[in-house]
C-alpha cells in the first residue's frame, strides 16, 4: 500500500489532486464540442459533395453542347464549303470576264457618247432649220441681208446682199435720174404732161 502511494504521488505531480468528476466534465465538453465540429463538418461537407456534384453536371452538359456544336460545325463546313468555294470561283470568273469586257464596254460607251452628242447637234441644226423655213420670206431676207445668224452658207448671203446692194444702187441712181429730171423740169418751168406731150 505504502508503494502504491508513493507511485501515484509520484504520477499525481505537485499540488492538489483533480477529482474524476471535473476531469470527467472536461472531457464530456471537449466531446461534445468536437462532436459538433464533426457534424458542422460534415454538413458542410455534404454541401460541397452537392455543388461539386451539380458543378460536374454542368460541366458534363457544357462538353456535351459544346461536342454536339462542334459536329453541327464540321457537317456545316462539309456541306457548305464546296459550294462557297464554288461560288467563289463563279465570281473570279465573272471578274475575269468583266476585266476583259470592261475595256471594250467603255470604248462602245464613247463611241454611243460621241454619236449622241453628233445626233444632238443634228436635231438642233434641223430645228433651226425648220425654224428658218417656217419664218416668213421677208423675215429671212432681212436675215440674210443683215445679221450673220441665218442658217445659209457664205455664198448664198454673198449673192443676196450682191443683188441687194445692185438693187439699191439701181433704185438710187432711177431715183436720182428722177430727181435730177424733175429738178430740170422745175429750172425749165415745164410740166410733166407737156414734155411727154411734145
Amino acid at each position: 500500500m505504502r508503494g502504491r502511494k508513493l507511485s501515484m504521488s509520484r504520477f499525481a505531480g505537485p499540488g492538489p489532486q483533480p477529482n474524476l468528476t471535473s476531469v470527467y466534465e472536461v472531457m464530456s465538453r471537449r466531446t461534445l464540442h468536437y462532436e459538433q465540429e464533426i457534424q458542422d463538418f460534415e454538413s458542410r461537407l455534404a454541401i460541397n459533395l452537392g455543388n461539386s456534384r451539380a458543378i460536374s453536371t454542368l460541366l458534363h452538359e457544357a462538353k456535351s453542347v459544346v461536342e454536339q456544336h462542334q459536329h453541327q460545325t464540321a457537317a456545316a463546313l462539309e456541306t457548305t464549303r464546296p459550294h462557297i468555294e464554288q461560288t467563289l470561283a463563279e465570281d473570279l470568273a465573272a471578274l475575269e470576264q468583266l476585266d476583259v469586257h470592261l475595256p471594250r464596254v467603255e470604248e462602245e460607251l464613247v463611241c454611243i457618247g460621241h454619236v449622241y452628242d453628233c445626233g444632238r447637234v443634228k436635231a438642233q441644226e434641223l430645228v433651226t432649220d425648220l425654224e428658218w423655213l417656217d419664218s416668213p420670206l421677208t423675215t429671212r431676207l432681212r436675215k440674210i441681208l443683215f445679221t450673220a445668224s441665218a442658217p445659209v452658207s457664205t455664198r448664198v448671203k454673198a449673192l443676196f446682199r450682191t443683188l441687194f446692194a445692185l438693187a439699191f444702187f439701181l433704185g438710187v441712181w432711177i431715183a436720182w435720174l428722177t430727181l435730177e429730171g424733175a429738178v430740170r423740169a422745175h429750172r425749165q418751168r415745164l410740166v410733166w404732161g407737156e414734155r411727154l406731150l411734145s
